[in-house]
């Protein structure tokens, strides 16, 4: 099994099309089908069912593709780590985070280090937990700053908790105590709400892949009900949205509420949800040079930084 070989089969798995694979890879069609063919016979299973001129990826090729992914990424990131040893580029980092860091002090912290670090490349990825786990586990992200994973994701992963970050209701209108639809709250606005206080209310829901999603679910099962949904599947910038319109809440951190002047944030009781803030790498790779001088830059500005109203430091 070559490199050249597992980058033809995901130029194929990409493309579904043998032609248009051969042109991203720069190679002759028929060198790739002779290539592909030897990784199979090495393999002892077709990657590939070619049914009436259809592609698509066979068991065996479905398993290969994420591991073929990581080979390549691994690859590539070991040639950037020599490159900066031996000073003929600056390197590279490849960094994720959370939609609700990515607003708040995660652009701080890039500021800061391209100013330290002007000659390496920054690469961000904004995504959910889940999705920044993934990007890490195949090799495609050197950090992540995310969510602290759920039992079963923490071997694969080396974590570092950064910060602790309280879970809001972002309403267009103040909620109080009451807060069910067609009550009128006798409580001054602001004063936090029972999780149950939800349960006649429209929620809208982000999509598969963000943790906040799962966190609201779960929450609100334990609290004994099942939410009533307004609109699901959005990302952070476009629940937000749906909300200041009216369509329904959200629960979503305190720090994406500032700035937005048609969102209202009110705190929560019975439970009090909050979430913790790590950065992850992946436990089997050392990180780079550059994703190690990134993990210092975020460390040493978290420590002095002011941090936005509902974050706080891990102790």
């Amino acid at each position: 099994m070559t490199l050249q070989q597992l980058l033809y089969f995901l130029a194929v798995a990409d493309t579904r099309h043998f032609t248009r694979a051969a042109e991203r890879a720069y190679v002759a069609q028929p060198s790739l089908s002779k290539q592909i063919r030897a990784l199979e016979d090495e393999l002892g299973a077709a990657l590939f069912s070619r049914a009436r001129g259809n592609i698509t990826l066979t068991a065996a090729g479905e398993a290969l593709q994420p591991i073929a992914r990581r080979i390549v990424s691994d690859v590539d990131t070991a040639r950037l780590e020599i490159a900066e040893l031996v000073g003929l580029r600056r390197g590279r980092v490849r960094v994720g985070a959370t939609p609700s860091l990515c607003v708040s002090v995660f652009a701080d912290v890039l500021r800061r280090f391209h100013a330290e670090y002007p000659g390496v490349e920054l690469v961000v990825e904004e995504s959910g937990s889940k999705d920044l786990v993934r990007l890490l586990t195949h090799g495609e992200l050197d950090l992540a700053v995310l969510t602290a994973p759920e039992r079963g994701e923490e071997a694969a992963l080396t974590t570092t908790p950064l910060l602790r970050e309280r879970l809001v209701v972002a309403s267009a209108e103040p909620l109080g105590v009451a807060a069910r639809s067609g009550e009128r709250s006798t409580e001054p606005v602001g004063a936090a709400v029972s999780l149950t206080a939800l349960r006649d209310l429209p929620l809208v829901m982000f999509r598969q892949g963000y943790d906040l999603r799962d966190t609201t679910l779960n929450a609100c099962r334990a609290a004994g009900f099942e939410p009533r949904f307004a609109v699901r599947g959005g990302e952070m910038d476009a629940v937000l949205r749906f909300v200041e319109i009216g369509l329904g809440v959200a629960i979503v951190p305190s720090i994406v509420i500032g700035g937005r002047a048609g969102l209202h944030a009110t705190p929560l009781r019975d439970p009090v949800l909050s979430r913790t803030i790590a950065l992850a790498h992946r436990t089997d790779v050392a990180p780079t040079h550059a994703a190690r001088a990134f993990r210092a830059t975020l460390l040493a500005h978290l420590r002095t930084a002011t941090l936005p109203e509902g974050v706080t430091l891990h102790e």
